[in-house]
């Protein structure tokens, strides 16, 4: 009689344990198993942090990339310029120097300085990724594709939405959206800007530094090989600058040195793939007709529109192209 007791006492523990376990099993698998491991398990591991896993279903980075993509991401390299990491090797310096042919620079170290007195100095913008974050970037061409898209709303959820140069935004909020995080531009193609927004310039010399710091105050330079704005509307204190090794590193590593140096969409791509966790791509590329304008423009181009002499519109297409295929990035070619 007791032994009886004692075998039903177990099998009823073991049929307890194998339903419990179940239990267990079913409900981790209705949970997205990734989010599961990286919130919980990776916590106790810095060294995962590093590597950039995120929050999100699919992140930037993974444990196990290919080795393309391995070979030319590179966290180490900052985009953004700040004094620490303001001292630039001899080649990167002199490959900057030359993008535009500026004779007679200034002082780097001394314009450097100067211009981190009227804007912030932060090295630890965006080097926050871990388990717990999944920041989405939308980066906004300036396509005639984006006519007639309606993309306006998908592009304001994002958390960072990154436009280049003139993208006007009133009158084409269905197609382009409303909202603007980061706006690119460098001193030829400068915009007034709201009080809200990131403005991030991108520096082809050291003339452009001195721009900037003068814009945002004096207003003394009105001309850099053509003339320029003397002074612009932004908030001194949401000013950030494109680091010249950055730039350098994506037209070696990323573009393998062709053209003489990456468009202002390539660069704002790869800025984008290295803060943000999710990047989704807009109007980049000709429209369905095969026409190359901006979205605010009637009048079609043609392919002179990409024929600048300095960029390599193809090979950059066929990263970004590649970069979509790997499921790096998502491409939304409008209409």
């Amino acid at each position: 009689m007791y032994l009886s007791k004692q075998k039903t006492f177990r099998a009823f523990t073991v049929l307890a344990f194998i339903v419990t376990f179940t239990m267990f099993l079913f409900g981790f698998t209705l949970r997205d198993p990734s989010l599961y491991f990286f919130k919980y398990a990776i916590r106790k591991s810095d060294s995962f942090f590093s590597n950039g896993q995120c929050g999100c279903r699919q992140c930037m980075t993974e444990l196990e990339d290919d080795p393309w993509f391995t070979e030319r991401f590179n966290l180490s390299v900052h985009p953004l310029l700040s004094r620490r990491n303001s001292l630039l090797t001899n080649d990167t310096y002199c490959w900057w120097q030359r993008l535009q042919d500026h004779k007679d620079p200034a002082d780097f170290s001394e314009v450097v300085e100067k211009l981190f007195q009227v804007i912030p100095d932060n090295d630890k913008l965006y080097k926050d990724a871990g388990p717990e974050r999944c920041r989405t970037c939308a980066v906004v061409g300036n396509s005639g594709n984006l006519k007639g898209s309606r993309y306006g709303p998908l592009i304001d959820s994002s958390d960072v939405i990154i436009r280049m140069n003139m993208a006007p935004t009133s009158g084409f909020e269905e197609d382009v959206g409303s909202r603007t995080t980061h706006h690119v531009m460098y001193p030829e193609s400068a915009i007034d800007l709201d009080n809200t927004t990131i403005l991030l310039l991108i520096p082809f010399k050291t003339l452009d530094l001195q721009w900037i710091t003068s814009a945002l105050t004096t207003g003394s330079i009105e001309e850099t090989y053509v003339p320029v704005r003397s002074k612009i509307k932004a908030n001194k204190n949401r000013v950030l600058i494109y680091s010249p090794a950055f730039f350098k590193y994506v037209h070696d590593t990323w573009l393998e040195s062709h053209g003489r140096y990456p468009s202002t969409g390539f660069l704002s791509l790869l800025f984008a793939m290295h803060i943000c966790d999710k990047v989704s791509v807009y109007g980049f590329g000709a429209d369905r007709y095969g026409n190359w304008h901006h979205y605010w423009e009637n009048n079609y181009h043609g392919g002179e529109f990409r024929k600048t002499g300095v960029h390599d519109a193809d090979h950059e297409n066929n990263v970004t192209l590649l970069l979509a295929d790997k499921h790096k990035i998502y491409i939304f070619k409008g209409f």
